[in-house]
């Protein structure tokens, strides 16, 4: 079972790595990638020209970086994550699925085991989900590393921020914005005009961590300018939920999402819940090491 909305991956110097490619093409899931023109003759190298998208550069020129910056400088993913979206409106499509391109699986994590997926079917379930509820803007799994196994966990969060693969309405009043922070940001952004977010728990990404892997924002500005500039825009634009915190040896954001709370789950009209789990076909299958 594959996901019913597109894919988009944003992707910068990472033509030989693409961790995100490799694993779609593993589990059969359909995809498109995002590249810059200097950069396709390297990433068709190893990618169907079919699936290859090359960024226009007026959305580069007309990217709001929410801060001042020479015609040279990065202006990070929002500028492909903007063209993802028109495309996917453009296709006619509903909703579209923007993925970053350093995520080595996907995980269900299901009675305290993290098991590896052999399939698109988590994201069919993340995309009926949403599809239950008139006010969801925008779902995604957690990253791995914030979710114990040993520990009590919801299947899902309602209303905190969605980092690095997300599933997005394309009827929503938004756009990206932000050289840093951009997932963060739009999360916000949609929080507070009163539409609601799931993370899933019960649906993981194995994502790299920040500045652990070359290409990508981490040689375009985190390997020189470190984590303090990203953390700062954050809490500059948003004061009232925002601020800055040094831990785990670098600075980074906190954010209050309480006031969000209010934000609650409106379900479509005629949508019924059949009782019971609909495990969607799925199967726990035992693999030869």
């Amino acid at each position: 079972m594959n996901p019913q909305h597109p894919i988009y991956i944003p992707s910068k110097g990472r033509a030989e790595s693409r961790r995100t490619m490799r694993f779609l093409d593993e589990i059969g899931v359909p995809y498109r990638v995002i590249v810059e023109a200097q950069e396709i003759d390297a990433y068709a190298q190893y990618i169907d020209h079919a699936k290859l998208l090359v960024l226009p550069q007026r959305y580069r020129e007309k990217f709001d970086a929410c801060m001042a910056l020479t015609p040279e400088q990065s202006r990070g993913s929002g500028p492909a994550r903007n063209f993802a979206w028109d495309h996917a409106v453009s296709e006619g499509a509903t909703s579209h699925w923007i993925v970053d391109d350093n995520i080595s699986t996907f995980f269900r994590l299901n009675r305290n085991m993290k098991i590896r997926v052999a399939d698109g079917t988590i994201f069919r379930c993340m995309e009926d989900f949403a599809q239950r509820y008139r006010n969801v803007a925008m779902v995604g799994p957690n990253y791995h590393f914030f979710a114990k196994r040993r520990q009590h966990l919801n299947p899902i969060i309602i209303n905190t921020r969605l980092y690095s693969c997300i599933l997005i309405r394309n009827d929503i009043p938004f756009r990206w914005r932000c050289r840093y922070n951009e997932d963060v940001d739009l999360s916000l952004r949609v929080l507070k005009a009163g539409w609601c977010t799931v993370q899933f728990n019960a649906f993981l990404q194995g994502k790299a961590r920040t500045q652990t892997m070359g290409g990508g924002n981490t040689d375009a500005f985190y390997r020189e300018e470190g984590t303090g500039p990203k953390a700062t825009m954050l809490a500059n634009l948003h004061p009232d939920v925002a601020r800055v915190v040094w831990k785990f040896g670098r600075w980074h954001h906190h954010v209050d999402y309480r006031p969000f709370r209010r934000n609650k789950l409106l379900k479509r009209d005629g949508i019924e819940i059949a009782a019971g789990v609909d495990e969607y076909g799925m199967r726990l299958v035992k693999v030869a090491a």
